[in-house]
């Protein structure tokens, strides 16, 4: 078995977990694959931790049975980056505060481990979203949402959009948030869009402070082609995917389709989404 294992860097107050992680691998005989940024972390911090790691590598070409995400949902979006189309599970490990696709404990890591070697997990298939546009030279894909934003804080932007070649709205506001299931808990949340079941073949578009009251989140089918032309005063607008922010003129469009691939998700065996939302968003607590 190779298990590739990616992290944030900041790893202090976890670093003699994450060293007994790898040697516990390393005696049951998995080959270790370490993230470059991680692996550089570990050996300044426990040079003794990384003696077991296998290979170590930035962006290259490799392959494992699984990958481990290290940190908080933002690592793990960085993790599922990292890992690409090449179809990798993901098990998210939380070591920071709110998670929906980090729920593993770092505490648990010893029962962690008999869960992989015995098969006790769940996999969910996640659906990703493809922004194209000639503009966009990075990884093209967002597994939470892709994020139209006004360039500064005077000029609010207008976002005609269509959906499958059909007109739908023009958008005005601070931006708009088109996010899919898995992000229907992020910065979707926070504007007033529904949570969505992590498995509804759907998005969410999701004004960010709307002109006009009108304008309320929909939910579209992720079936359809979205095109979104941003129009403002501002020399450019803001693009995100994921936390990933770049800029592009005025006027310019972008076409909005379900990624070719999907990203892998581990959860330990007995989550439940429910339970999940439940426990997360304090709704099974009196007075909330």
């Amino acid at each position: 078995m190779t298990i590739a294992v990616y992290g944030s860097r900041r790893q202090q107050d976890n670093k003699l977990a994450l060293a007994k992680f790898f040697e516990i691998l390393h005696t049951k005989g998995v080959e270790i694959i370490v993230h470059r940024k991680l692996y550089d972390t570990m050996e300044q911090m426990l040079p003794s931790s990384v003696d077991t790691v296998s290979r170590v590598v930035d962006n290259a070409d490799f392959q494992a049975d699984m990958a481990v995400s290290f940190g908080g949902d933002g690592t793990f979006l960085r993790t599922a980056m990292w890992v690409g189309e090449k179809g990798i599970p993901i098990l998210g490990v939380n070591t920071g505060h709110l998670g929906y696709l980090t729920t593993a404990r770092i505490e648990d890591l010893d029962s962690i481990v008999d869960d992989i070697f015995h098969g006790q997990y769940i996999m969910e298939s996640r659906s990703l979203i493809q922004v194209v546009s000639p503009m966009l030279a990075a990884w093209p894909y967002a597994l939470n949402e892709v994020v139209i934003n006004k360039y500064d804080t005077a000029s609010m932007v207008t976002v005609d959009t269509s959906v499958g070649g059909r007109p739908l709205a023009a958008y005005r506001g601070d931006g708009l948030i088109v996010a899919t299931p898995t992000g229907s808990t992020a910065y979707n949340l926070s504007v007033g869009g529904p949570v969505i079941q992590p498995s509804a073949p759907v998005w969410v578009l999701s004004p960010i402070a709307a002109h006009s009251l009108s304008m309320r989140p929909l939910v579209v089918s992720d079936t359809e082609e979205l095109t979104l032309s941003v129009s403002s005063r501002a020399t450019g607008f803001r693009l995100t995917l994921d936390g990933r922010t770049g800029t592009l003129p005025e006027g310019a469009s972008i076409t909005l389709r379900k990624a070719p691939f999907d990203v892998k998700i581990i959860y330990r065996h007995g989550f439940q989404f429910p339970h999940a939302l439940r426990t997360k968003l304090y709704w099974g607590v009196d007075g909330l």
